[in-house]
Parts: C-alpha cells; sequence; structure tokens
C-alpha cells in the first residue's frame, strides 16, 4: 500500500505546484494589462539636489509645505496611467514612514507635519481611492557615495544606503522594513527593488525575494535590470542606462515574458531646478515609447520627481495631460 500512496502525494504536489504556476503566469499577465505607470522618486535628495542621497542630509530640509498626493494620482490618472511606484527607501537610507527599527524615518522631519507625517500612507490612500495599483521601491545597500551628488562628510562612515542601525545585519533589517511595509498598508501591489544584486546582500536575494512572497503572496516582486525568471516576477529594463541606445534596441522585438521599462520624463530622477518644459520628453515621445513597450509585452513606467513643495512640477502635469488626450484617457 505504500506505493500506491506515495503516487497520489506526488499527484497531489504536482497539481500543488501546476496551480502555483497558473497562478504566477495569470498575476504576470494581469500585470501587463496595466500597461502605463507613475514613477515617483521623492525622497530628501529632492531637498538637497542630490540624486543619490548619502544619509548625513540635515533631516530639517525635508520640508514639503504643500505635499499632495492626490495631485500626484489625479495627473496619473489623466495620463491614462494604472499604478504608480513610491521611492520609500533610496540611497540616503531615510525611511517616508514610521519605522519601528530606525530614527532615520519621517519621525525627524519635524518640518513635516511635526514628524508625525507618513508619506507611505498618504500615497497609498490616495491612488487606492482612485482606482489606481501602488508599489514601493526600496534600494538595497551599494556603494553610492561620491556619484550623483552624494559627498560623504569628512570622517564619517558609508552607510551604504541603509539607515544607520543596518550595520552588522543588512538582509536581517531589510526584513524588518520589509515586513513593516507588507503588514501596515494593506495589499501592495508591486514591489520594486533597486541593487538588488549588491556584493553584500545580493547572495541572499532568494531569501529577500521568498521572504517578500510570504508576506504576500499576491504582490508581484521586480528585480531592477534582471531578465532571470528565478530573479523576478517581471524582465526589467531601466532604459536611461543604455544611453546610446534607443528603446527598440533595449527591449527585444521578441520578448515573450512580461516586461517593465522605466524611463525618465525630465532631468533626472528626482526633481531638480532645471525641470522645465523645454527638459521633458514630447508628449508624441512618450506615447511612441509606451506602445511599443506594450506590443513586445511590457509596460511602461515614466518618472516624475515631485518638487520642494511636495507637488508635481506644472510642466510636467500639463504633460501627463497632453499624453492623456493623445491616449484617449477618460
Amino acid at each position: 500500500m505504500i506505493k500506491p500512496i506515495l503516487m497520489i502525494w506526488a499527484a497531489l504536489a504536482l497539481v500543488a505546484c501546476a496551480a502555483e504556476t497558473n497562478n504566477a503566469t495569470r498575476a504576470q499577465e494581469e500585470f501587463l494589462q496595466w500597461k502605463f505607470g507613475l514613477f515617483l522618486h521623492f525622497n530628501i535628495a529632492t531637498f538637497n539636489n542630490q540624486e543619490w542621497a548619502n544619509g548625513y542630509e540635515d533631516p530639517a530640509t525635508f520640508a514639503p509645505d504643500k505635499l499632495d498626493c492626490g495631485q500626484w494620482a489625479d495627473a496619473a490618472k489623466a495620463a491614462g496611467m494604472k499604478y504608480a511606484v513610491l521611492t520609500v527607501k533610496h540611497t540616503g537610507g531615510w525611511c517616508l514612514w514610521d519605522s519601528q527599527h530606525t530614527t532615520h524615518d519621517a519621525t525627524v522631519f519635524k518640518k513635516f507635519k511635526g514628524g508625525k507625517g507618513d508619506v507611505v500612507r498618504e500615497f497609498v490612500e490616495a491612488f487606492r481611492a482612485r482606482g489606481l495599483k501602488v508599489g514601493f521601491y526600496y534600494c538595497a545597500p551599494g556603494n553610492y557615495d561620491g556619484k550623483y551628488g552624494n559627498t560623504l562628510p569628512e570622517g564619517k562612515p558609508s552607510l551604504h544606503g541603509l539607515p544607520p542601525e543596518a550595520a552588522g545585519d543588512y538582509t536581517g533589517f531589510m526584513k524588518k522594513q520589509f515586513t513593516e511595509l507588507l503588514t501596515n498598508y494593506g495589499p501592495i501591489d508591486l514591489v520594486w527593488i533597486d541593487q538588488w544584486a549588491n556584493k553584500y546582500t545580493g547572495k541572499d536575494w532568494p531569501q529577500l525575494k521568498a521572504h517578500l512572497k510570504q508576506l504576500q503572496p499576491n504582490c508581484l516582486v521586480i528585480a531592477n535590470n534582471s531578465h532571470k525568471d528565478e530573479q523576478t516576477d517581471i524582465h526589467s529594463y531601466e532604459l536611461p542606462i543604455f544611453r546610446g541606445k534607443t528603446l527598440a534596441e533595449v527591449l527585444p522585438a521578441t520578448n515573450q515574458r512580461p516586461a517593465e521599462v522605466c524611463d525618465e520624463l525630465g532631468p533626472g530622477w528626482f526633481w531638480n531646478k532645471s525641470w522645465a518644459e523645454n527638459r521633458l520628453l514630447p508628449a508624441a515621445e512618450v506615447v511612441a515609447r509606451l506602445k511599443l513597450c506594450n506590443g513586445r509585452r511590457a509596460t511602461y513606467l515614466l518618472d516624475i520627481g515631485p518638487d520642494t513643495t511636495g507637488r508635481l512640477p506644472d510642466c510636467a502635469v500639463q504633460r501627463l495631460q497632453e499624453i492623456g488626450k493623445m491616449l484617449g484617457a477618460p
């Protein structure tokens, strides 16, 4: 009787495995129906003329006096976008929420709601209220000093992109913050991990990804610039790093795997003073790139950095409205 029982168990295991595969495939196919999304680079770098912060910035500089996540969501809706991804923690290690595992978080932004603000919550509530999907960008550790406006203060140790409390156990610290993000804000549709293959925690990526999936099985995980199914749910192409190549050259015409291309509308991921109408991608170019992506089984995630007031720049909002009109967005 042992052999038949083993055969039954094996058959049940195969059925369970097939069901899991079908669910993953269905989620990936549904992702492709999102088509167009808004990438929001907004953090302390916004207030310090940086692309890559280092964690030693004065938290008092974070002072968006007109933060309006509803404005972000309305602009996304006007453009025909279906989802958005916010940089909840970038290279400075500053967290846009009240994290129980560090003081490098929203509680020290005393010029923003007296340290009682939660940009993450305002973001998810505003976008959900308008029927849009929500995602979190989280930057893994790396060597960010001396690049893109990041000048490490003399005599200070590098924080490698995480809060100071992460020292000695980067992987364990990230797991704790992932638990907060995927426990305290309801269902999250997407987690977008940058620098996932870094030399500090890259070897632990399988367990980090598994931790995210354990917390929210239906949440898709993107490992930036990975094109391997075991590493990422969605193949990822960060267009601006392919200088000198067109989108058509970067995203293969033969692509069959669910994919995403992220891109910049203006001169940089984060807002800076050079943002102006004449430095934005033309609406027709955005629409052309969007259609090419969608035709090659990819969504198009377009970045706009909110400015120091906490609102999307007027020139960017106007461009999104132009795009929406060209797409016939409702």
